[in-house]
């Protein structure tokens, strides 16, 4: 075979394969597609935030792939490694850890990849999110059992994790509008229930062995309150005493319904999807947004459940 005939087949074959790859070739792999990093699936309320960003990211056309921490910061991190290393077009974070997350968005960033972040704060004052701001929903909280609870009521408060920006807000919106309001209630006990409606209920029991009298229930979600509605029944206990929670979950409307949560916090799901959406194609038609959105809270007791009762 000559050497004109042997470039000939070459350049054919290059071609072909170049064809065959639509020039990028096929190692891009995840490229292109956004990325929803969820900290754990087994957290109620961020499968509803997960549920809702699908149905928006849908509507919007964007070809989403959802990821699960599991509630292993580390793992997160190997999940976002690879979605960078896959070239993803954007990333929405739910973060397990907002401190350890930090090298890899600054990772992503340099990539150039967009960071959007839901729900939970990254301590990284560059990200920009579609957010609540959860010491409004403490402050919520705290106005409601200000006004309700009787002189010199003893209290119990569930904090979420106190090593997680949410749950500190969430107490010092409280603190700050019922405590250092109402200096005749006393506060009995406090500790991290994990957001677990299982961790609820077993704080809730042993408090009712230790306190004849026990006012009002203060919990940083619903499961939480959920739980220790579940010990306040067993024990004969719940009538009188004032539970309120925050997230607006079904089985926390349906509990205010029944008039067994006292009060619940709308942590508005679809709206801080539709934010999350929003701030997602902003950066993906290059115009970059620049500002975090603000999705507010709702208070919702027996006089306006039912607007929001589906």
């Amino acid at each position: 075979m000559n050497l004109t005939r042997k470039c000939l087949i070459f350049l054919l074959v290059v071609l072909g394969c170049f064809y065959l790859t639509g020039c990028g070739g096929s190692g891009a792999g995840e490229a292109g597609k956004v990325i929803y990093a969820n900290h754990n699936d087994d957290d109620a309320f961020a499968m509803h935030l997960k549920n809702a960003f699908a149905e928006k990211a849908k509507a919007a056309g964007l070809e989403v792939e959802f990821l699960n921490g599991k509630g292993d910061s580390n793992l997160q991190i190997d999940q976002l490694n690879e979605a960078i290393a896959n070239k993803a077009a954007a990333i929405v974070l739910l973060a397990m850890d907002g401190t350890s997350i930090v090298p890899t968005v600054e990772k992503a960033r340099e990539a150039g990849i967009p960071v959007v972040i839901m729900n939970r704060d990254v301590n990284d004052p560059k990200v920009i999110g579609s957010l609540s701001d959860d010491r409004e929903a403490g402050r919520m909280q705290g106005e409601f059992m200000a006004k309700n609870l009787p002189p010199n009521a003893k209290i119990v408060y569930l904090m979420g994790e106190s090593s997680l920006s949410v749950a500190v807000k969430r107490w010092e919106g409280f603190k700050e509008a019922c405590l250092d309001k109402r200096p005749d209630i006393q506060l009995l006990a406090s500790v991290d229930g994990s957001w677990s409606r299982a961790e609820g209920m077993k704080a809730m029991t042993l408090w009712l062995s230790f306190f004849p009298e026990i006012h009002g229930v203060v919990a940083a979600n619903d499961e939480m309150a959920l739980g220790a509605i579940q010990a306040l029944k067993a024990a004969n206990r719940l009538q009188g005493c004032l539970v309120t929670g925050v997230d607006a979950t079904p089985d926390g409307l349906a509990a205010v319904e029944a008039g067994e949560l006292s009060q619940t916090i709308k942590q508005d799901a679809e709206g801080q999807a539709a934010g999350a959406v929003t701030l997602v194609q902003g950066f993906l038609s290059g115009k970059a947004p620049t500002e975090s959105l603000d999705i507010p809270f709702t208070s919702i007791t027996q006089t306006n459940v039912a607007q929001f009762v589906k």
